[in-house]
């Protein structure tokens, strides 16, 4: 594992050298001003997270391309006892227990001897009194405990299962109240717990299920390409080292109880993003963390709204951030703090992308005499996205080079016609989120919480008024920095186009990306479609 991961660090900072040569290059003509030492700040702050995502994606693929899949492994003898932890808090019963009910059957069905374990974390008695009749109505081992308290939030949910109610079972899978998996996908990762003892946690990579809103359509086509070289390239060279994300997994209970207790933040407060945390802990401990990067039987739901999606990236920011309290834990492994570090870098690199793109605005305008140097900047620009989405694009080519991909997308014209619409829809979606990211952590700097609401989880239209309300900020803003940009040319303003346009059509993208009409359009024409749809 020693050289596969200083190949992906040398990787990155190749990356990140020639990137920032091509931005000297673009830079030091015309002689230096602070509006262009800025923009070097925001390069340097967002470098490493942009080389990773190179690394990722270049290794991601050729392990794609050259592995031959593995066959399913025949299952062990005598399966284990296997508890399914189902958290729920102030859910709709009715879109997330039959999910849970079919997965029991199954295991069952499999031989395996499972026991669905309803923990309920709901503070609306009325809610609380139809998950039990709920319970209650579910054939087969099923057990529901509610807590009156929420506390430790998920995390202690959990914990407070494996203290009270897990004597007899040696594993666990968790599951959160929009997961669902197949029998199949739980074999594997009991599987994966036979054959090698010194497990704690298998990961299961999961994808976004079949949508019919535009929204989450849209961006789980994307997401899906970019996170199946991602994660395969986190199994590669990371090993019993990955990642945790809390759900989707199989757990070993006994390590877990013993190692992954969580530490209170230094404010006395508990953590909220917990999952990597105990990830590091159990790393720390000496037992392996695995991630299985399987698309197959493993799925969430996605966010239906630009608003949803947004409080969910602004609650993963404020758990993410608290990582920094927690660097300095006593017993964790360099790969352990490395999980907390890319966590935190996931979100601390996105305010120098708008540092980047303000202080370019401020050169524009101060500077118009110059002249925009358009080549250099066209490289420059070209280099840089196709680093930071290569996970993405190159998670699309290993789909269009494979004939059996391709069937089961559609086609190779449905596949480009959807990779031109999530692309569309990505660029404007990431220059928003620029926005909201570092706002909320400007927020959090001063001491204000980001707080941690339920998600929801119904597909929803977004009106005029909320749209507005939520984003005028950065519509305003939009219009302050192409006003700049005009001021060094035409030229300028379509460089800027494809990553800053998204501020000034804010409003109407999350009109439009709700729209049920736009949901059923892509629908009928089966535009953006998984193959889980198809």
């Amino acid at each position: 594992m020693g050289l596969r991961r200083l190949l992906i660090a040398a990787i990155a900072a190749a990356t990140a050298a020639g990137l920032g040569d091509l931005l000297l290059q673009v830079l030091a003509p015309g002689g230096w001003t602070i509006a262009k030492l800025l923009m070097l700040v925001g390069y340097a702050g967002a470098a490493p997270w942009v080389g990773l995502c190179l690394a990722n994606g270049l290794t991601g693929v050729l392990v794609l391309m050259t592995t031959p899949r593995q066959a399913e492994s025949p299952p062990g003898p005598n399966p284990p006892p296997l508890a399914i932890a189902l958290t729920i808090r102030n859910e709709d019963t009715a879109s997330v227990l039959p999910a849970a009910a079919g997965l029991l059957r199954g295991l069952t069905a499999a031989g395996v001897p499972a026991t669905l374990f309803i923990l309920s974390d709901t503070n609306d008695p009325r809610l609380a009194a139809a998950e039990e009749a709920a319970a209650a109505a579910i054939p087969g081992q099923v057990r529901y405990r509610r807590r009156t308290e929420n506390a430790g939030f998920k995390a202690g949910n959990i914990m407070d299962f494996m203290d009270h109610h897990a004597a007899g079972f040696d594993l666990a899978l968790v599951l959160d109240a929009d997961s669902r998996m197949t029998p199949a996908a739980v074999l594997r990762l009991v599987r994966a717990m036979q054959a090698d003892p010194t497990l704690g946690i298998v990961q299961h990579l999961a994808v976004g299920l079949p949508a019919a809103s535009a929204f989450p359509r849209l961006f789980q086509f994307g997401m899906r390409a970019g996170m199946r070289t991602w994660a395969t390239a986190m199994a590669w060279w990371q090993g019993n080292d990955s990642v945790y994300w809390g759900h989707n997994a199989v757990l070993r209970i006994a390590p877990f109880r013993t190692h992954a207790r969580l530490p209170l933040l230094p404010n006395g407060r508990p953590i909220l993003s917990h999952d990597q945390v105990e990830a590091a802990l159990l790393r720390g401990a000496g037992w392996g963390v695995r991630l299985l990067p399987r698309e197959d039987g493993s799925a969430e739901s996605n966010p239906p709204t630009l608003p949803d999606f947004q409080r969910r990236e602004l609650r993963w920011l404020a758990g993410n951030f608290e990582y920094w309290h927690l660097l300095g834990l006593p017993g964790l492994r360099p790969m352990g703090r490395w999980q907390l570090v890319q966590a935190i870098l996931m979100f601390a690199s996105t305010p120098f992308y708008l540092l980047f793109l303000l202080a370019a605005a401020l050169a524009a305008a101060t500077d118009p005499a110059s002249g925009f140097p358009a080549g250099p900047a066209l490289a420059l620009t070209l280099g840089w996205a196709g680093a930071l989405y290569a996970p993405k694009l190159l998670g699309y080519l290993e789909v269009l080079l494979r004939p059996s991909e391709r069937r089961r997308y559609g086609g190779t014209a449905r596949i480009l016609a959807g990779i031109a619409l999530e692309t569309l829809f990505t660029l404007q979606l990431d220059a928003v989120s620029v926005v909201s990211k570092t706002l909320a952590t400007i927020r959090l700097a001063l001491g204000q919480p980001t707080p941690w609401l339920p998600q929801n989880r119904s597909d929803r239209g977004v009106s005029w008024r909320e749209a507005v309300r939520l984003f005028w900020p950065h519509t305003l803003l939009g219009v302050v920095v192409f006003a700049a940009f005009a001021t060094a040319g035409w030229a300028a303003v379509l460089w800027a186009a494809p990553f800053a346009g998204g501020l000034l059509t804010a409003i109407p993208f999350c009109v439009l990306t709700a729209d049920p009409r736009l949901g059923r359009w892509l629908q009928r024409h089966r535009l953006a479609a998984i193959p889980e749809e198809l």
